[in-house]
């Protein structure tokens, strides 16, 4: 029985690990925490998912909570005018819904079954010489954790990383009590040009239902103001002061709410980075990266655990095909190069949105408020994002897209 330990228990480290198991690996998962220490945590993410990352849990059948969680049908853009007048909107259904599922919930419950099904479950803080020492006794190590020293033994990737610093100020809100969209349930994108942008969108949490708001403030604006916000009453208080000066029709849906829990907080602020995927360890074997550990990508497109999850399932699918021999580097690298050749446009696309947008991008959203065929073929783009590829990125092909709907609409 082949050996692999997977250092991070986040959603890319313990998909793959109960997917190992349930192909008969003996599989180690170190985590800096417990389940308990999880679950009574403070929030980590958004995590909103879409239809295909669930259909990998569904495969493993590790969907607990797909039928209390509530769902979300589909996407809107809105771009805030004066006197409450949208100067700008869209919305679509999304082809299949899309959940979130609080991660203190899942990875919690992912980890307590992990020891359940017989995965042996190391609480630790692991350093690099961790690492090392895994090495040894395992067929194949691979980090999957999305902070710590570990998590820097994987060199940045300057060609694929343009953004060696934070592109903006993040804040999350777990809410009860607030007002329901109509007319159908969305993630409902909200972009205020020079100040950042605001999503909400519902959820299940460690209480029960509720909805997930994010904001991202430009570093310096306005939505850049959470460094004296101590308690979570001071947080959402602030919360509510951006929607009602900058948002103020998602301002009326919140009048009543009030934060889920002391822990349903959280501030911080990162730089998107992409790092190489092998680590050479001192003791002269390799580990291999995966999830945030490779691929760090800003929360503006929802994609963070989307992508950690199609990691886990490339990852799972390259294992079990690689049968007994050896896990070396030029696996690892190959292992990697077929993740990227999803991630690369999930990394493109959300750079995309974190600098003025390109003319071409102005002109897809502008025209997606005329034609419906196009606001949904955006919306279901969050499912999977190679699909904008290339008229996303590329004015003349954005025109014929623009074109072909336009005629189609006469």
């Amino acid at each position: 029985m082949r050996k692999i330990a997977i250092v991070g228990g986040g959603q890319a480290g313990l998909q793959l690990a109960l997917g190992l198991l349930k192909n008969n690996y003996e599989v180690t998962i170190v985590s800096d925490r417990t389940a308990q220490q999880i679950f009574n945590g403070r929030v980590t993410s958004s995590q909103f998912m879409f239809h295909d990352s669930l259909q990998n849990e569904r495969d493993l059948g590790i969907n607990f909570w797909e039928r209390e969680c509530p769902l979300t049908e589909g996407l809107a853009f809105t771009i805030p005018g004066q006197d409450k007048i949208k100067a700008l909107f869209w919305e679509a259904k999304l082809d299949h819904h899309g959940q979130s599922v609080d991660q203190r919930v899942k990875f919690a419950g992912w980890m307590n079954e992990f020891a359940k099904r017989g995965g042996d479950l190391v609480i630790k803080d692991a350093a690099p010489a961790d690492v090392d020492e895994y090495s040894k006794t395992h067929d194949l190590v691979i980090v999957a954790a999305g902070r710590g020293d570990v998590n820097r033994m994987f060199e940045r990737d300057a060609e694929k990383s343009p953004y060696d610093k934070p592109m903006r100020a993040l804040a999350l809100t777990y809410v009860k009590k607030m007002e329901p969209r109509a007319p159908f349930t969305a993630v409902s994108f909200n972009l205020v040009p020079g100040v950042g942008e605001y999503f909400v969108f519902p959820a299940l949490t460690t209480t029960g239902a509720c909805e997930i708001m994010v904001f991202e403030g430009v570093p310096g604006g306005p939505m850049d103001c959470w460094n004296e916000v101590k308690t979570p009453q001071e947080h959402l208080t602030k919360s509510k002061w951006i929607l009602e000066n900058f948002i103020p029709l998602e301002a009326e849906r919140c009048k009543n709410v009030e934060v889920t829990d002391d822990n349903g907080t959280l501030v911080g602020r990162f730089a998107p980075t992409v790092r190489k995927p092998v680590s050479k360890l001192s003791g002269g074997c390799l580990a291999l990266g995966m999830g945030d550990v490779v691929a760090t990508n800003d929360p503006i497109t929802g994609q963070g655990s989307n992508t950690a999850a199609k990691a886990a399932t490339i990852y799972l699918k390259r294992i079990l095909e690689h049968g007994d021999k050896p896990f070396d580097g030029p696996w690892m690298q190959e292992t990697f190069d077929t993740f990227w050749d999803y991630a690369q446009w999930v990394v493109s696309w959300t750079n995309s949105l974190l600098i003025p947008p390109a003319p071409q991008i102005l002109k897809l959203m502008g025209a997606a408020s005329q034609f419906p065929p196009l606001a949904s073929r955006i919306a279901n783009g969050f499912n999977n994002p190679p699909d904008y590829a290339p008229w996303w990125f590329d004015s003349g092909k954005a025109q014929e897209v623009i074109k072909g709907l336009a005629g189609a609409a006469v």
